[in-house]
């Protein structure tokens, strides 16, 4: 009678328990994230890869979830024979296709259209592992797999800062948003680390210096940062990117320097604004205005 009980509530739970929480976001460990690419790499010590813009996705072993844990609809046949190994990758169609690839991957009625998306493998969350042995085992998995709808991230070692600016140009030239750089000896971190970096092309802008901020520790007695403020009217601090002779004779006060960035936070700062040079009064945007920022 107990024995009978017992498989009455294992039955009971794993099919009513299991269909209620089928919907429900997968608890997973922390995503790996990337920093921001530092000038300060050597570049053959990394793999580099084209930053794709399309669905960051997981694969747990059984079923598609996104970023965040929740469901990912895709149809049976799309992951059909895939590996029980949990994978991290890009729902990806093509260049410059967010827009139609969030309406087929975010779809709660998969349809046809999942034909024309891929899932790129860009790693694996496999720990004590270097990444340089988890792409190959990526191309030996996928290789195994036999699916279309599987593929592996291309990776190559590049040989020199001129190159990666080479291919980034590249790329972006292309329609690509940019690049990725996974040292080739790190292991799997969950969370952001300084192991996987993202790069894109800079933009570039003018600002006017409000303020003179002192520096301090090794900056102690010269300039530690600008206080500018952007043609849109956006104060933000400015202290990368000047030598040591800037910072003793740094840029007047109603100066206009420019200065490079990659994209803006959600305050529409632009972010890791770093200076480049100290604008001609004649080419300033005040002159050619007529009036300066106040």
């Amino acid at each position: 009678m107990q024995y009978t009980f017992l498989v009455l509530f294992f039955f009971v739970f794993t099919h009513v328990y299991g269909a209620q929480s089928a919907s429900k976001p997968v608890v997973l460990g922390k995503l790996q994230l990337a920093e921001s690419y530092s000038a300060r790499v050597n570049i053959p010590d990394y793999l580099v890869s084209e930053k794709l813009d399309g669905i960051r996705a997981r694969w747990t072993g059984q079923r598609l979830v996104s970023r965040n844990g929740n469901p990912i609809h895709a149809p049976q046949w799309f992951t059909q024979n895939w590996p029980s190994q949990p994978m991290d990758g890009e729902l990806w169609t093509k260049r410059n296709d967010f827009e139609r690839i969030s309406s087929i991957v975010m779809s709660l009625q998969p349809d046809d259209r999942w034909q024309q998306v891929t899932f790129m493998l860009f790693d694996l969350p496999i720990m004590g592992k270097s990444f340089s042995w988890r792409y190959k085992y990526m191309q030996d998995l996928v290789a195994s797999t036999q699916s279309p709808y599987l593929q592996v991230i291309t990776q190559s070692t590049l040989p020199s800062l001129a190159a990666l600016e080479s291919r980034l140009t590249e790329v972006t030239n292309g329609g690509g948003e940019g690049l990725m750089l996974h040292l080739k000896q790190s292991y799997y971190h969950h969370g952001r680390n300084k192991n996987l970096l993202k790069l894109k092309k800079f933009d570039d802008d003018e600002a006017q210096v409000v303020a003179i901020l002192p520096g301090k520790g090794k900056y102690a007695g010269m300039m530690g940062s600008l206080l500018v403020k952007t043609k849109g009217g956006k104060q933000f601090k400015l202290g990368s990117g000047f030598s040591d002779k800037q910072r003793r004779h740094p840029p007047a006060i109603g100066s206009w320097v420019t200065f490079k960035f990659y994209g803006y936070t959600k305050r529409g700062i632009p972010r890791f604004a770093t200076f480049m040079r100290i604008r001609p009064d004649s080419d300033n945007p005040a002159a050619s205005a007529g009036t300066p920022i106040g």
